[in-house]
């Protein structure tokens, strides 16, 4: 940080800057607000005013390519010069493209040059979003997770296995296993329980999420079932700066963050370190819990610097490293009797990349990534002292990938890739060290047909050491008929193997009992707790574990987006999931102790359908609403024939209006667990040229299944436990001073202090007040 300073503060200044301004019109001499202008390599972004008038400022000496668009005229490119002070262009006069229909537009919320991954992963026939940096802090959040469950189609749900530290990111009805999160186009490591625990993620450095829901298997790879979720740090580094930031609040919770970014050696290079420190005294969602915390208390670190060079005009050389640990200590009297739970995390990754962009418009990009996690967790009983081993679990990933691109007159474009990759991992919960390894392969083909249709194709070959080999198609088509009117649809296969935690796990929960079981320990290890006379039941369930199969999905999504008017956004999207043999977490057996035995099995065919409904409304120029619903039916199709067929593992209820068995009818099946059928949200945002800025959010979630309380029936049934219907309100204002160097905020989240036993994860009512200070050079 003393080096990065010294940079910062001579670059600040020691170097002379520019600026460029301009205007567009169109060919008969008229404004055209609302153009995009990008100015490349540094990706300079502006847009129009009313006058069609814009400005680029702090720019450094030096030839820029200059890129204009607008939606119903053609793109517009050149080559200009930026020289000390100010530079003012000629009149930039647009034409109408044909049929009225803009060729290429610019949406300044997706577009970007991303050197982690040729992949566009906005402009894509799937349903997809951006949330921005200036989104996430208007919102003042300080984890990944509290940005992500206020996203349409996305839920924070616990899942068996996943402790008390530990929620799962849930899209479209899919557990979290089925959503790749990947850090600037790499995918992240350490499901350690079978969820991935986004709140070990501080979004402080982060430049924007890009989400993309559906079947991406195809370019992704087997975790992209439900979708993909790519965080993107800091990179479009044009100018010295720094930044400084805190935040305290309920709970004793500090958010403290440093940062500071440089290009260097004439532009050649940059440099950008990012530092952060997290820490929360936990949060209590059960009111019978007398000591100890449902969301342990924790103190986090996490350092990470992006590093690029240009070796020359066409070569530029990208490096990246991560490190992130966090420490938990929790005591609790409740369970198995007091003890002292003490966890702590530790993750480290890297990468180093080689881009060229050659003259001819192939883009090559060569990487390799390696992440390693590493967690323990330890129990001491308070009454004996006795020190107990829960978990001792060490994670690596090596992967190596290739990719490129080449655009053929501005109509096809093609995009391919290979790689390869080892995984390791070593706990004490799977019975000794496991690897696995698989190479992949994948092309996809964007094809403008015309002004109106586009086409894209593509297909990805896997090759498991243990499952085999598989390819996996997919396809979709654009069509825009009219200006204001775009439809889409897309159709994908999908292939996904058994993890790690669903074949070796042998976990239980020291603190409250459960036991969960891989598929392929679960024999040895029933028999030997039915030995220990452990057992109390099995349920006929567990005749159908063993030998966990691949999942195989075919999915569909169509929908369309229409703009009624400038201020006005509506986008519709009606997705349908077939799987075939869905791996679920399921009870399979109790102990004599009363807990619960998990383990997992194929549902044989299951579907996952709904719909999501988007409305953006810029009301006035200073008030935006957005609002967003979800409808979602999460159903196994196995459930459904027994009850029809009134015979089976499904064919009878416990009616506890009756006190007795009765036939099994359609409507006793709710769906499958952890899924809510309605979730909605709505943001209204407000943001004046006086520096004044606020967000007022509201996000409903319908009731969904949390266990079965009655005599066990295999399937969510009316008389089961449920997670009631709640509302989340959250609040944060936010005020610049000096000319933007200085902000201060107050947040308020789950304003009504809503709480529940059954969501060990959601904080009660949190205040917290911050500030920052951004130091660059007016």
């Amino acid at each position: 940080m003393v080096f990065l300073s010294v940079l910062l503060s001579s670059s600040l200044y020691a170097q002379t800057r520019g600026s460029l301004k301009g205007m567009v019109t169109d060919e008969q001499n008229k404004a055209i607000p609302g153009a995009t202008i990008v100015l490349e390599p540094d990706h300079k972004v502006a847009i129009a005013d009313k006058k069609g008038e814009f400005k680029l400022q702090q720019l450094y000496p030096g030839t820029y390519q200059l890129k204009i668009t607008a939606l119903g005229y053609t793109a517009y490119t050149s080559e200009t010069e930026v020289k000390e002070g100010s530079n003012t262009l000629s009149q930039i006069r647009l034409q109408k493209a044909e049929n009225g229909q803009d060729l290429e537009e610019v949406n300044i919320n997706s577009a970007h040059k991303n050197p982690d991954n040729l992949i566009d992963m906005i402009n894509t026939i799937m349903p997809s979003s951006v949330i921005t940096r200036k989104m996430i802090e208007q919102m003042g959040s300080r984890r990944l997770d509290e940005v992500l469950k206020e996203q349409t189609g996305l839920a924070m749900v616990s899942d068996i296995g996943s402790g008390s530290r530990a929620i799962g990111l849930q899209m479209q009805g899919f557990d979290s296993g089925y959503t790749m999160i990947m850090i600037d186009g790499q995918p992240m490591v350490g499901r350690n329980s079978g969820n991935l625990d986004l709140s070990r993620i501080t979004v402080s450095n982060i430049e924007r999420i890009e989400i993309i829901k559906g079947a991406s298997s195809c370019l992704y790879g087997s975790e992209a079932l439900a979708g993909v979720v790519n965080i993107v740090t800091r990179k479009n580094i044009t100018q010295s700066q720094g930044l400084a930031a805190l935040r305290y609040g309920s709970f004793n919770m500090i958010d403290a963050t440093l940062e500071g970014e440089t290009p260097f050696a004439g532009k050649k290079g940059s440099a950008f370190v990012s530092a952060n420190y997290y820490r929360t005294d936990g949060f209590n969602s059960n009111p019978y819990l007398q000591e100890g915390k449902t969301a342990p208390p924790f103190d986090s670190y996490s350092l990470q610097g992006r590093g690029r060079y240009n070796l020359n005009t066409i070569s530029t050389l990208n490096f990246n490293g991560r490190f992130s640990t966090r420490k938990s200590v929790n005591t609790k009297d409740f369970g198995t009797g007091p003890n002292t739970d003490v966890l702590t995390e530790d993750e480290v990754n890297g990468s180093v990349s080689l881009n060229n962009n050659f003259r001819n418009g192939t883009q090559l990009k060569t990487q390799y990534y390696l992440t390693r996690f590493k967690n323990r967790q330890d129990f001491t009983d308070i009454n004996t002292g006795n020190l107990l081993e829960g978990s001792n679990f060490i994670q690596y990933l090596h992967r190596g990938e290739l990719q490129a691109s080449h655009e053929f007159n501005r109509r096809f474009k093609l995009t391919g890739g290979t790689g390869a990759a080892y995984e390791y991992l070593n706990d004490v919960s799977y019975r000794g060290a496991k690897s696995m390894t698989n190479a992949f392969g994948y092309g996809q083909a964007d094809w403008t047909l015309s002004n109106t249709v586009q086409l894209t194709g593509g297909a990805r070959y896997d090759y498991h050491n243990k499952y085999g080999s598989k390819i996996n198609p997919s396809a979709g088509l654009r069509y825009t008929p009219f200006k204001n009117i775009i439809f889409k649809a897309a159709v994908g296969t999908g292939f996904k193997t058994p993890n790690f935690q669903q074949l070796y796990m042998v976990f239980t929960n020291i603190q409250t009992g459960y036991t969960v079981l891989g598929s392929e320990e679960f024999a040895r290890e029933i028999n030997i707790l039915q030995d220990a006379g452990q057992i109390q039941s099995i349920w006929p369930i567990a005749s159908r574990i063993g030998g966990l199969k691949p999942e195989r999905s075919v999915s569909y999504s169509t929908g369309f987006t229409i703009t009624a008017i400038k201020s006005l956004k509506l986008d519709l999207n009606v997705f349908y999931n077939d799987i075939k043999n869905f791996i679920n977490s399921e009870q399979v057996a109790t102990k004599t102790s009363g807990q619960q035995i998990f383990s997992y099995i194929n549902i044989a065919k299951a579907y996952l359908t709904g719909a999501e409904i988007g409305v953006n409304w810029a009301a006035t120029p200073s008030l935006n609403i957005n609002a967003g619903y979800q409808l979602l039916y999460a159903i196994d199709r196995g459930v459904i024939d027994s009850i029809k067929a009134e015979q089976g593992l499904y064919g009878l209820v416990y009616d506890t209006n009756l006190n007795a068995q009765r036939k099994s009818e359609r409507s006793d099946y709710f769906g499958m667990s952890n899924r809510s059928r309605h979730m909605a949200n709505i943001k209204f945002s407000y943001e004046h040229q006086t520096g004044f800025s606020g967000t007022f959010r509201v996000n409903y979630r319908s009731k969904y299944g949390f266990q079965e309380a009655n005599r066990a029936n295999n399937f969510l049934d009316n008389y089961d436990t449920f997670v009631s219907g709640h509302f989340l309100l959250n609040l944060s204002v936010q005020k610049t001073f000096y000319n933007k160097h200085l902000a201060l905020q107050l947040t308020a989240d789950n304003l009504f202090d809503y709480r529940d036993q059954l969501m060990p994860a959601q904080q009660g009512r949190a205040i917290l007040g911050g500030l920052t200070y951004r130091f660059f050079k007016d």
